[in-house]
């Protein structure tokens, strides 16, 4: 399955009027027609070191590659470590920036704001990676599950494919009576994170443990990183494990329709994606955009286990200022953001790019 075209593409146009009215003179007037802005006079030209969210990893690669076509004189390595060892590296000095899954939560806030000095670590929203609950069932498509039966699913309360609880959501299909093997992240992971804080918010009385990166409930079976779960999924029947769109779809995995708010099954497309995160609201102040998502949206067509990946940054005061800014300019523009939907991933709506155009161009 790729991602959908038709139901984004005019607010991919819509992006680019909004981007070049925020961004006012950081972007230049002699940028091409239909080219970005790392056009000349807006390329970084040194060195960056980045590291974080794997969720984010085939995008960064993407990024880079059509960065450097244009800035042949920046470097850019960008390692998927982890949400969690980014914001560790970020703080402690051996990242230039970081990606992250989740927003800085407030002790890592305020290390981070220290490392910076001059100014805050700003939270800037920058890729939508659907989650997409994956699994491996031989005979069985097109399954539909509610946020309670993957709670269930994932505490170990069930254990069994032909369950009741399954089958009543599957009328009609030929579920086996074998066990079902859930397949978590065994590392610290912003997706884990995105995925337990949907659960505790839309099936509360099933989910008892919280949200965090670090997987805390018992049984199930880890493994490191999201191509370490597409892989241990695609080799396992009986399995089923949450993992970023983008990895789904390289691993040609199935993927299982999910119920939102509303009452709908939803299949899992950039476009469902979308319409979770245009509601989603900034709870951070200034040019921080930290936002809150409701897992349990009841917009139509809308499919409600989404992440957005952050990019982690000083505002003020980096070193690497100009060429930090210069390739999240790159990144954030119409070219970077269209540059993504054969990737598994979901475009910035217009209305969040607008505020991501105005938070980069804040950087100095």
């Amino acid at each position: 399955m790729k991602l959908q075209r038709s139901g984004y593409l005019a607010g991919i146009a819509l992006t680019a009027t909004l981007a070049l009215a925020a961004c006012g003179s950081d972007n230049t007037s002699d940028t091409p027609a239909g080219g970005s802005s790392a056009a000349a006079g807006s390329c970084g030209t040194g060195s960056l070191t980045a590291q974080g969210s794997t969720a984010q990893k085939n995008a960064m690669d993407e990024w880079i590659k059509k960065y450097n076509a244009q800035c042949s004189s920046a470097k850019i390595d960008y390692q998927g470590t982890g949400s969690g060892a980014g914001i560790q590296a970020f703080i402690s000095g051996t990242a230039d920036f970081a990606g992250s899954d989740s927003a800085l939560k407030d002790a890592e806030q305020k290390q981070a704001d220290a490392k910076c000095a001059s100014g805050p670590a700003l939270n800037i929203p920058m890729v939508i990676g659907p989650i997409a609950v994956v699994y491996n069932v031989d005979g069985v498509d097109g399954l539909q599950l509610d946020a309670p039966t993957i709670a269930k699913i994932f505490s170990g309360k069930i254990s069994k494919w032909d369950d009741p609880a399954i089958a009543a959501l599957n009328s009609g299909a030929k579920l086996p009576s074998t066990a079902i093997q859930a397949v978590h992240r065994s590392d610290e992971s912003g997706t884990t994170d995105n995925f337990t804080k949907y659960l505790s918010k839309t099936a509360e009385a099933d989910w008892t443990y919280g949200n965090a990166k670090a997987w805390k409930a018992p049984g199930g079976t880890g493994a490191a990183k999201s191509d370490g779960v597409a892989s241990l999924v695609k080799s396992t029947p009986g399995t089923i494990a949450y993992v970023e769109l983008s990895f789904a779809e390289n691993s040609s995995l199935k993927m299982a329709k999910v119920k939102n708010g509303a009452g709908e099954f939803t299949e899992l497309t950039g476009e469902s994606a979308g319409k979770t995160i245009e509601g989603a609201k900034v709870t951070g102040t200034g040019n921080d955009l930290k936002m809150s998502i409701d897992y349990a949206t009841t917009t139509p067509g809308a499919y409600p286990i989404v992440l957005v990946t952050y990019e982690i940054a000083c505002e003020k005061g980096s070193p690497k200022a100009a060429d930090i800014k210069a390739f999240l300019n790159f990144t954030s523009s119409t070219a970077g953001q269209s540059a993504l939907s054969d990737l598994g991933y979901a475009p910035l709506p217009a209305s969040v790019q607008s505020k991501v155009a105005t938070s980069v161009a804040a950087i100095s």
